[in-house]
């Protein structure tokens, strides 16, 4: 016989757990609808919609009962630092846009590395490492947001003192050679810029299993982001097999160039990487970089060979004093949208570079 169905309107444990997780992570139960949520703020349906689309949230429906009174205050904070002329409306948008583009990235990276330790260390499939999950996180939500906040304060300082710490070394040195109409004059950053691309990547792919590839990337991201770190840059965003990066002076950028192109050589697992670097004005939006300059880069990686690093002359003007670099002309190559570049491989001259833990 079949088993008796269950009461109608019992949740099972796993509902429940679901349930309260909910409630802890939302402040509350959800007892707001949108319109409601809209007048507390003193806002019109239209500007709230704005602010949450900005957040990333979907689209709900009027009889929709979705928010709690965390929403409420939350819609109320970014709408007083309006009222207040200490942002735009252009301005609060951007920046919701940021906090919610930056935590659904880092929610879907924690989740999945929280699942697929759960699967390789107590022998679980996926799909119940899932259901683990809904179980464990109360026990881990305070420390993570505790880390989080951390984190936030530690980098806005670093902005800060990039703010008031000029580069002047680099900032002299992005003028030479120039004649000032050239095609990055009007952005307002000097910057090194870099890019390191796996070699092969995509073949070795394509022999790997779903746990061996995720292994593969992750070490591949793990190691760029340490280096970068290490050589006082900033991990721009990394796609697939390759990694953009910036730096705020021409020799910053070459020591994490060089570290980088030496560390994938060095690696058992991982393959070659080919490297390239540019100084030069960019212009940063929405967490990433723009500009002719970051094109060069892009251009410059894919002429290098595997294991060697490659800058355009204008990069060699900058760094042929400095000692620690050795600089070997390549012939002219015509690079499309750029015409004929004079590429130049960098290779390490005296001193140690970047030393890693």
């Amino acid at each position: 016989m079949a088993a008796p169905a269950a009461p109608t309107g019992t949740m099972s444990a796993e509902r429940v757990a679901l349930k309260a997780l909910e409630q802890r992570l939302l402040g509350g139960e959800r007892k707001l609808r949108r319109r409601e949520v809209a007048s507390g703020a003193g806002l019109s349906l239209l500007s709230a919609r704005k602010l949450w689309r900005a957040l990333g949230f979907p689209n709900i429906g009027d009889e929709d009962v979705a928010f709690t009174e965390r929403d409420q205050a939350a819609l109320n904070t970014i709408v007083d630092l309006v009222r207040a002329g200490k942002l735009t409306e252009e301005a609060a948008i951007s920046v919701t846009r940021a906090i919610g583009q930056m935590t659904d990235r880092m929610v879907v990276w924690q989740v999945e590395a929280l699942v697929e330790d759960m699967v390789q260390n107590q022998g679980v499939t996926d799909a119940m490492a899932r259901k683990r999950l809904v179980g464990e996180l109360p026990s881990l939500v305070d420390a993570l947001e505790e880390m989080l906040l951390y984190s936030w304060r530690r980098q806005l300082n670093a902005g800060v003192q990039r703010l008031a710490v000029r580069a002047e070394a680099g900032l002299a040195s992005s003028e030479e050679g120039r004649e000032g109409d050239e095609d990055d004059a009007p952005l307002p950053l000097a910057r090194a810029v870099g890019f390191a691309d796996l070699v092969s990547y995509t073949s070795l792919s394509r022999r790997m299993n779903e746990k061996t590839l995720a292994q593969l990337v992750q070490r591949f991201e793990n190691k760029c982001a340490e280096i970068i770190s290490v050589g006082g840059g900033r991990l721009v965003k990394t796609v697939g097999d390759e990694v953009l990066y910036i730096a705020e002076t021409p020799a910053a950028g070459a020591e994490i160039s060089l570290a980088l192109c030496q560390a994938f050589t060095d690696d058992e697992i991982l393959p070659q990487a080919r490297v390239a670097m540019v100084w030069g004005r960019i212009l940063s939006r929405l967490g990433d970089i723009y500009g002719p300059t970051v094109n060069l880069a892009a251009r410059l990686t894919a002429l290098a060979d595997p294991g060697t690093v490659l800058v355009d002359s204008m990069t060699a003007a900058a760094l042929e004093e400095d000692d620690r670099f050795v600089l070997h002309p390549r012939p002219a190559e015509d690079v499309r949208g750029f015409g004929e570049i004079h590429p130049v491989q960098l290779q390490r001259g005296s001193g140690r570079g970047l030393v890693l833990d």
